[in-house]
């Protein structure tokens, strides 16, 4: 997407709180759904600005942006945004474009009041699902990732055959996708312990968190339709955080022969924004694969995705334990990355979920698999810290120790967008905290 005056850095917005904000300037604009906490409102779509979020719906009923911006507030006000979504790219510009010039230092004195009336805090509000999942769809696209957890297993061999050929992905349960903040219980099923002869059933003792981001499905396609490469970002509406919570004792038993089920299936927590691609813009950064290694097929190949496929969104992960909160005291950070490291984009991930015919579907939600970077430092799980639970790492802070993840832990996943010339955005936190097995 091309970079225009919603993208410059030293645009500024009436609402003072948005000007150097480190998440949501005027640059930003994500979209979620939200409702005054505690309250019995209807849910309805909104966009963060600053320290407040714009209600989309109270906007619709007193203010015209004029057309097609009007039809496609309408469209975005709703209780879920697979309406809007599916309303493809110019509609989706249209209203960032019409937004941007409400809330900008520009508007005029009528739009300033219309718009002013329908800020909420943002403390004072709580997020739902930004869409009805359908589908969700988790990959495994980090090399580095993948060289980590294959030398735990298989170090003379950690790669499997195909990775560096195709976006592997599995399918994941959308039924259990939860908007940051949920809690949720440590799981029961089956493990293999070392040097048993046979599984015991128990709840889960090597929980793990995965650094992710989630990607959002905009206009679907037609059941035996791929989409071509080329094609693929006109059906990605936005991106946000995503925590692939992993039972690994489970994982690793029942992921022989086929891929995660209950490993996987108990909780995947994602950020409440979502923040459009129109927003990254400024971000983008080549796909590049080096020489000596295999070039992808050519359905996997486009100039485009060459020279702009990749997004450059820093990222970080801190666990706050209980004795840190008794304490009130920070969570200690223990990873920091760039999603610009992983192997495949997005837009090939898409391309391959795509090619035999697969039909996506708006609002469907993809992983990107976890995000790990090239150094220890970077590694975006903690098997990979902890090198298998062999390791114990040690929180800044409280200086107690893990191995995995215990009750009470909460994992708080960040995600940002930094570069000279450029307007910094955010996508606010990613949250969840263990709770006992029930």
């Amino acid at each position: 997407m091309p970079l225009d005056h919603t993208h410059v850095p030293h645009a500024s917005s009436w609402l003072a709180s948005a000007n150097g904000h480190p998440d949501f300037p005027i640059q930003n604009l994500p979209y979620g759904v939200v409702r005054r906490r505690g309250s019995a409102e209807a849910w309805r779509g909104a966009v963060a600005i600053g320290d407040q979020v714009l209600d989309l719906a109270a906007l619709s009923a007193i203010h015209s942006l004029g057309q097609p911006a009007d039809s496609a507030l309408r469209l975005a006000a709703l209780p879920a945004l697979n309406a809007f979504m599916a309303a493809g790219p110019a509609t989706w510009s249209a209203l960032r474009h019409a937004l941007f010039e409400v809330l900008s230092s520009g508007a005029d004195e009528a739009a300033r009041h219309a718009a002013r009336s329908c800020l909420i805090p943002q403390d004072e509000v709580e997020h739902q699902l930004p869409t009805r999942i359908g589908d969700y769809t988790d990959f495994y696209t980090s090399l580095y990732h993948a060289l980590n957890v294959g030398r735990l297993i298989f170090p003379d061999k950690p790669l499997t055959p195909n990775f560096q050929w195709l976006p592997i992905a599995y399918h994941g349960r959308a039924s259990s996708v939860v908007i940051s903040g949920t809690d949720f219980h440590r799981p029961h099923g089956q493990a293999l312990p070392p040097g048993a002869a046979a599984p015991v059933y128990t709840p889960c003792t090597r929980l793990d968190y995965e650094l992710e981001m989630g990607f959002f499905i905009g206009p679907g396609n037609a059941l035996g339709r791929p989409v071509p490469l080329a094609d693929a970002e006109q059906h990605i509406f936005g991106m946000c955080l995503l925590n692939d919570w992993s039972a690994r004792d489970h994982q690793f038993w029942e992921m022989a022969p086929l891929g995660p089920f209950l490993g996987k299936n108990f909780c995947t927590s994602i950020s409440p924004w979502i923040v459009t691609m129109e927003a990254l813009a400024p971000f983008r950064v080549p796909f590049e694969r080096p020489a000596g290694e295999p070039q992808p097929l050519a359905y996997l190949d486009e100039a485009g995705n060459r020279a702009r496929g990749g997004v450059d969104v820093q990222l970080s992960v801190s666990i706050e334990t209980g004795q840190a909160r008794a304490q009130d005291l920070p969570a200690a950070q223990i990873t920091r990355t760039s999603f610009r490291h992983q192997y495949w984009t997005i837009a090939q991930m898409l391309a391959q979920h795509t090619v035999g015919g697969c039909n996506l579907q708006p609002g469907d939600l993809c992983g990107t698999g976890t995000v790990s970077g090239p150094t220890p430092e970077e590694a975006g799980a903690i098997v990979e810290l902890s090198l298998g639970g062999s390791r114990p790492i040690t929180l800044a802070g409280t200086g107690e120790q893990r191995t995995f993840l215990q009750d009470g832990d909460a994992v708080i996943l960040r995600g940002w967008c930094e570069k000279e010339g450029a307007a910094r955005i955010g996508f606010g936190q990613c949250r969840g905290t263990v709770l006992p097995a029930i």
